[in-house]
């Protein structure tokens, strides 16, 4: 499957940014999706993901309450909807794919080595 990261820009302390991934190339309804982020000079990190369904979603504490990542499997997309942003949330964006782990597994989507598919990425910045 390909994927292909959009909706990134440049955001004010407080504001709200919705990141777009398309998938194509696949069956999507039966890949596990994940949103990572990396900022300069430090490791990408987990963010968000959600299993097949989208029934069972994972956040890293660090944006719990503030993001929401959904999926459209009719359109073949995911949704990350950042709310409450803050400057620590600059980053590169990346969405992530994976086929492995079942519904009942879906706490390993927290790590990257479980995907097997990546985007390309989307810049997030967020001014103070």
């Amino acid at each position: 499957v390909q994927l292909q990261a959009s909706g990134g820009g440049w955001v004010q302390a407080g504001g709200s940014l919705r990141l777009s991934c398309a998938a194509s190339g696949g069956t999507f309804r039966s890949y596990s999706v994940g949103w990572f982020r990396q900022a300069p000079g430090k490791e990408r990190e987990f963010v968000a993901g959600a299993t097949r369904s989208g029934t069972k979603t994972y956040y890293a504490d660090s944006v719990t309450g503030r993001f929401t990542i959904s999926r459209d499997n009719a359109k073949n997309m995911v949704y990350l909807q950042m709310n409450s942003l803050k400057p620590e949330d600059t980053a590169v964006y990346y969405c992530a794919a994976e086929k492995h782990v079942g519904e009942s597994y879906g706490y390993r989507l927290t790590n990257s080595v479980e995907y097997d598919y990546w985007g390309q990425g989307t810049q997030v910045t967020v001014s103070s």
